[in-house]
């Protein structure tokens, strides 16, 4: 945004003396000197290739929250032919260790019960820093089977696996989820650490994009169809209760029709859980923008788009009957907005509204076991039962295996 627009804001509407891009907040003083020292207007918007705003912990306003999202990285080496991230956040640049872990230790004593590990490409988190507590394991450092990178790919460092593992030691009452990440970087050593932890949640946001090959080829996403489904398959096979989440676009320069059926296929194929669909928008300075035209006419767009939705819809209603007749632990948020609806969040990433007496006892920030009254395709309806914690209720009811669906 700074980038964009630093000459409309300083020459030619006038409306401020300094523009500085996030990446370039230690000059702020200078900046601030240069501008008293002169009649211009002064930027500085460059990227770095090194900052992670390691040493910044955010000022959070809310004191009643009880789950936050931690940066771990910034940047993107992917280089998607649809997407403006590497060309506005710059490379990928790792956080070290140290300070994540340390975070989160602090959010955990100021009574956060859930963190969410956040970057544009979260699983390709590497750390090669100096760590005072934790050495190199260098475990988890290999592709998902059958997806490759446009990129050459260091080596060495502590890699996401690692990192989420250390995140959950931390506090074992406190959830971790992690977003957004990129299908190729699913090595088994992370499917297990998400198996394996109680506190990581069993939801996984799968970015499909795009269900035909061709199409993926042009997006640069580094897979195909085929290798797509066979890491769903593979996953569920590890982590046989697991949810997925996904970003689908409808759309995309040079999409047939024979292409977006293949989109849908895969969608009732795989029965996404959640996700966010869109129509394609061209960005500048992308290699679609480029290379490709934006040639999908937009009543085409729209038609394909609600294709996916209802798809989705559909499979996601289906899929979310299997957990109507079973328990389950959710965390208490507290009331909805709009109409002060009891509700909380389980461990696959769907939001639970909730009923029974045991509400009188609880506090946002609380687990409560519940029983699963109904389902729809965006949400589930409980009974709360019985105020617990995350261990007990664990130790209990050991995470469930539907198998495969």
């Amino acid at each position: 945004m700074a980038e964009r627009l630093k000459e409309r804001l300083l020459e030619a509407d006038k409306l401020v003396d300094v523009v500085c891009g996030p990446d370039a907040y230690r000059s702020l003083p200078r900046l601030l000197s240069l501008r008293a020292m002169s009649a211009d207007g002064v930027a500085n918007v460059m990227l770095s290739a090194d900052e992670t705003y390691a040493d910044i912990t955010p000022v959070r306003l809310d004191a009643n929250r009880i789950s936050v999202h931690l940066s771990v990285m910034r940047g993107c080496n992917n280089m998607c032919s649809f997407c403006i991230v590497p060309f506005t956040r710059g490379t990928e640049r790792s956080r070290d260790i140290d300070s994540i872990v340390e975070e989160v230790r602090v959010l955990s004593q100021q009574g956060i019960r859930e963190v969410t590990l956040l970057g544009q490409n979260v699983n390709s988190y590497r750390d090669t820093s100096q760590s005072g507590a934790f050495e190199t394991q260098g475990y988890g450092a290999d592709l998902s089977r059958g997806f490759s990178t446009i990129y050459r790919r260091k080596e060495g460092g502590r890699r996401f696996a690692e990192l989420l593992h250390r995140v959950a030691q931390v506090d074992p009452e406190m959830r971790v989820r992690f977003t957004s990440p990129h299908p190729k970087d699913f090595p088994d050593e992370l499917l297990y650490v998400i198996r394996d932890n109680p506190n990581v949640c069993r939801n996984i946001h799968l970015p499909l994009q795009s269900g035909s090959t061709s199409c993926l080829e042009r997006m640069r996403r580094g897979y195909s169809r085929e290798a797509f489904l066979d890491l769903v398959l593979h996953i569920r096979k590890v982590i046989p209760d697991v949810t997925f989440s996904t970003d689908v676009i409808a759309g995309f320069c040079g999409e047939t029709e024979a292409e977006h059926a293949d989109t849908v296929g895969v969608m009732r194929e795989v029965g996404f859980d959640m996700a966010f669909m869109f129509a394609y928008s061209m960005r500048e300075r992308t290699h679609a923008h480029r290379k490709f035209q934006d040639d999908v006419p937009a009543d085409a767009k729209a038609r394909r788009l609600q294709e996916i939705i209802d798809t989705f819809h559909v499979t996601a209603r289906k899929r979310n009957q299997r957990f109507v007749g079973t328990q389950g632990l959710v965390l208490y948020e507290g009331l909805t907005k709009r109409h002060a609806r009891p509700f909380g969040s389980d461990d696959h990433g769907h939001k639970v509204f909730l009923n029974g007496s045991v509400l009188a006892d609880l506090k946002p920030g609380d687990y409560v076991r519940v029983f699963i009254d109904s389902a729809t395709s965006a949400s589930l309806s409980a009974t709360a039962i019985k105020k617990t914690t995350l261990s007990a209720y664990y130790q209990q009811f050991p995470q469930p295996e539907f198998g495969v669906a």
